[in-house]
């Protein structure tokens, strides 16, 4: 069994083991780390030798710290990362380059075509008629954009809302709200299937499928990092949020993942924070009495253009693993319409949670 995991902010963790009668046997970590003193890897290796196959990453960092040699010193690898390696491996998951991924980045669409792509992509992804997908959103009207659990009074001002001619829709993940008009947000969705993170806790799957994002931001020389639970940052503060939904494969089989972020390019905060509620609150809080004209980390930090960030982005991407140009099939953008019309444009559903 071969498993890979890369630490946030550090570096890649390789492990290959045999599983014989529920134990781990013959354990060999390796990896672009950095290890003092040597014979720490071999500690690491007798550590995790007859470990019972179902232990945790959590239990096996354990197994590890207690192992280690005194004065042992971790670069770019932590006793979590090679028990999350672990994990991947007795797990058989995937790797990003096992995949022939697809592009997805078409004209603007309305807000409540975005929610049912979200869908109806990430459901062909989890029958295997579809391969993992990167899908790149152009908005076609401004929007705030619910997560699955929130009030709807609680977080939208429905009067600014309709004096700013701003569409509210609910999306199927979790999380926060969203404000986006367009030219000032950049979004995007992966696809993927479950199998890429075999292996991850919940919370570590949004790191590692931030991952790419933070080493493309670093091309256009944005130090950037990922804050758990589903936030990226960098010195400006953040800068973007994720969220995510598992969807179950046919039949209950293995399903797919769908992770979605919203970055900060040029945002005008005033108006944000007249259309959701919980901005002025938190404004509050912090002791602000009016926001800045604009949020713009992005535009600001690259000094480019944000069709420009967009074209690196997908660039990073496509250097590390490939990336195809494909499109909406009319199957697909056929069901999708159907769902906007029985539900994501419906006030049953944006209004399910009232």
């Amino acid at each position: 069994m071969h498993g890979e995991y890369k630490v946030p902010g550090g570096k890649l963790v390789v492990v290959d083991l045999d599983s014989e009668d529920g134990v781990l046997r013959n354990v060999r970590v390796a990896g672009d780390f950095f290890l003092e003193p040597d014979e720490a890897v071999l500690a690491i290796d007798r550590a995790l030798e007859g470990a019972p196959a179902d232990t945790d990453a959590a239990g096996l960092a354990a197994r590890i710290d207690a192992a280690l040699p005194p004065g042992t010193h971790m670069l770019g690898l932590t006793s979590e990362g090679v028990g999350i390696a672990v994990r991947r491996a007795v797990a058989r998951a995937t790797d990003w380059t096992d995949y022939d991924w697809q592009l997805i980045h078409e004209p603007p669409q309305s807000p409540a075509l975005h929610m049912a792509l979200d869908e109806v992509l990430t459901a062909e992804v989890a029958a295997g008629r579809r391969p993992p997908t990167l899908r790149v959103w152009e908005w076609g009207a401004p929007a705030v954009v619910m997560g699955s659990f929130q009030s709807l009074r609680n977080e939208v001002d429905p009067e600014a809302a309709e004096r700013h001619g701003i569409r509210v829709v609910r999306r199927i993940s979790g999380g926060g709200a969203m404000f986006v008009e367009p030219g000032n947000t950049i979004t995007y969705s992966l696809s993927v299937p479950d199998s890429l993170v075999q292996g991850l806790s919940f919370a570590d799957s949004y790191a590692y499928l931030d991952d790419w994002v933070l080493g493309a931001l670093g091309d256009m020389g944005i130090k950037a990092w990922y804050q758990p639970l589903n936030d990226i940052a960098t010195e400006a503060g953040k800068i973007a949020g994720a969220a995510q939904k598992r969807v179950v494969g046919p039949d209950g089989g293995p399903g797919a993942v769908l992770h979605h972020v919203t970055m900060s390019y040029d945002i005008d905060a005033d108006k944000m924070l007249e259309v959701l509620r919980i901005g002025r609150e938190k404004m509050s809080d912090k002791g602000t009495r009016s926001a800045k004209k604009r949020v713009d980390p992005l535009r600001r930090q690259t000094g480019l253009p944000r069709e420009q960030v967009i074209e690196n982005m997908i660039a990073s991407f496509r250097d590390r693993y490939g990336l195809t140009a494909g499109e909406v099939t009319e199957e697909e953008l056929a069901r999708a319409e159907e769902l906007v019309r029985t539900k994501f444009a419906t006030e049953e559903w944006t209004a399910r949670v009232p």
